[in-house]
């Protein structure tokens, strides 16, 4: 029995933190897991960057209402649902998924939680668990699925390379040229025959 494991932003929506970079003026935010693979710092120098701008939630939010997913990432994403179970692993925050969740037609998502200050300031962050993919997939294991997983991101390699099969997806050249053997796929279509092909 096989579930399949997907990152969220780069593979279904664009990177939340790179629009609001665009948005707020702020170059400094568009550092992604892309680029720092410590997500611990990464976050905290984020937190800090807000911080100094003045920035919090609600500045965050206006932003992601307008986001939309990419290109065909709903009709993939319904089409590997009519196929098998598919759970969302992501380093968001519940406070960012929700209208995102709603666009893609309410997939499940595990995700983290932001602290946030009555103000809207937000003022840290709490992961759901430690290396929380590569946890994830590992417990579903333990309860009888083969994970099947795709990301672009270092946070994902461990999802992916831990799996049943695992795929980049949308990843940077950098990430395709540092893990060779992974498979990497740019569009839908080519990420869903090579899913399909390991469902039993």
């Amino acid at each position: 029995m096989e579930i399949v494991c997907l990152d969220m932003e780069g593979v279904l929506v664009p990177e939340i933190w790179i629009a609001f970079a665009e948005k707020s003026g702020i170059p400094e935010l568009k550092k992604t897991t892309r680029d720092e693979p410590d997500y611990d710092k990464l976050m905290k120098y984020r937190i800090k960057i807000l911080k100094e701008h003045g920035l919090g939630l609600p500045e965050i939010r206006e932003v992601i209402e307008r986001i939309e997913p990419m290109e065909g990432a709903k009709d993939f994403l319904d089409e590997l649902r009519a196929l098998t179970q598919v759970i969302i692993l992501s380093d968001t925050f519940t406070q960012f998924a929700g209208p995102l969740m709603a666009k893609l037609g309410y997939p499940t998502i595990f995700c983290n939680t932001l602290v946030v200050a009555d103000n809207g300031e937000i003022v840290d962050y709490k992961m759901r668990c430690e290396q929380s993919k590569l946890s994830t997939v590992k417990a579903l294991q333990s309860i009888g699925y083969d994970t099947i997983a795709s990301g672009d991101s270092f946070n994902d390699l461990g999802m992916i390379t831990n799996s049943k099969a695992g795929f980049l997806f949308k990843s940077p050249v950098a990430i395709r040229e540092q893990y060779p053997d992974i498979p990497a796929f740019e569009e839908y279509g080519e990420l869903l025959a090579a899913i399909r092909a390991e469902l039993t």
